[in-house]
């Protein structure tokens, strides 16, 4: 597995494809998962450190003056984000059709955003966990399939974070920065019990550190964030073994096509972002991508786009949908009784 996302990523680096190392880990975690009897798993710190490592990335990029900006875009970012909550909503009355989806499964596979989260309180809400956790995650792996495409061949970025250099001249002071984040993020999150802790208290402990100008203008170095980005991808094509997905057999079709629609609509919802705010096409389209946040800051932070924006815009919806799901569960389950 390894050795194909070296391979891949050096094939997908040649042809100029955003996020190569995250796609073509992706890709290796799939082939794997669909090929071979032993089923893999990363270990839970690798994958937590990975989730640091992205936060930290982010952290040491946000923009102060880009964070002021979007209070001047609230009314737009508000209407696309009850728009994403709409379009999630719709799906997921769409799945819940078929005689074998309740109304609350259906909702909570297709809702758009906090996959991670949505998962681990499935059957709690009253949901078949076995549903929603292979529609959430097709639905990441859709995302994280078309991304790199769309951004290439739609928006067509100047380069990524581009190549390796020979030596970061700011190597120990970046590699100490990126240690200490990583540090005391990670500790910080074993006390809050939230899905995305392991991103976003590394990333404010990287905002920090970076604001006060002790260690400069540090960075995440290079082969460090190719090595999260890699472990991001293929934690998520190592959930699709076959058991998993002949498990919902019967459903895939649809919900493959459901989910294929709600990626249009909320890209439709990112160019009307786009043209409602000073923002360019590429960060509003990442910015409104129907989850995977792990791998859409990846994206953000390796094409060039503002970060902040992706990452204040994706967090909202986040934080909007996994405070709504207790209530929203109970308002479908009365619906479902009533019908």
């Amino acid at each position: 597995m390894t050795g194909l996302t070296v391979v891949l990523s050096a094939g997908f680096t040649w042809v100029g494809l955003p996020s190569a190392v995250l796609f073509a880990s992706l890709l290796a975690g799939i082939t794997q998962a669909l090929t071979s009897p032993t089923v893999l798993e990363l270990p839970a710190l690798a994958y937590r450190a990975a989730q640091a490592v992205i936060g930290v990335t982010i952290g040491a990029a946000v923009s102060l003056p880009a964070l002021r900006r979007m209070g001047e875009d609230a009314v737009p970012i508000g209407a696309v984000l009850l728009a994403t909550l709409a379009i999630s909503l719709a799906a997921g009355w769409a799945l819940s059709l078929r005689r074998d989806v309740s109304l609350v499964t259906g909702v909570f596979s297709l809702i758009a955003g906090g996959a991670s989260g949505v998962v681990a309180i499935a059957r709690e809400l009253g949901a078949d966990d076995r549903v929603v956790t292979v529609v959430q995650y097709l639905r990441v792996l859709v995302v994280l399939m078309t991304m790199p495409l769309v951004a290439a061949l739609v928006f067509r970025p100047p380069s990524g974070r581009g190549g390796l250099p020979p030596m970061d001249a700011g190597l120990p002071r970046d590699l100490a920065f990126t240690i200490a984040a990583v540090a005391i993020g990670l500790v910080l999150a074993r006390f809050v019990p939230a899905p995305t802790a392991t991103l976003l208290l590394p990333l404010a402990v990287a905002v920090g550190l970076s604001v006060s100008g002790w260690l400069g203008r540090p960075q995440v170095p290079t082969f460090v964030e190719w090595v999260a980005f890699a472990l991001i991808g293929v934690q998520v094509g190592l959930r699709f073994t076959r058991a998993s997905l002949a498990s919902i057999a019967r459903l895939l079709p649809t919900a493959l096509g459901l989910i294929v629609a709600v990626i249009v609509l909320t890209a439709a919802t990112g160019a009307l972002l786009a043209w409602l705010t000073p923002v360019d096409g590429l960060t509003a389209y990442l910015a409104t991508t129907p989850g995977g946040l792990f791998a859409v800051l990846s994206t953000a932070a390796d094409t060039g786009s503002d970060v902040t924006y992706v990452l204040a815009v994706q967090l909202c919806r986040l934080l909007v949908i996994l405070a709504l799901t207790p209530a929203l569960a109970r308002w479908l389950a009365r619906g479902s009784r009533r019908a």
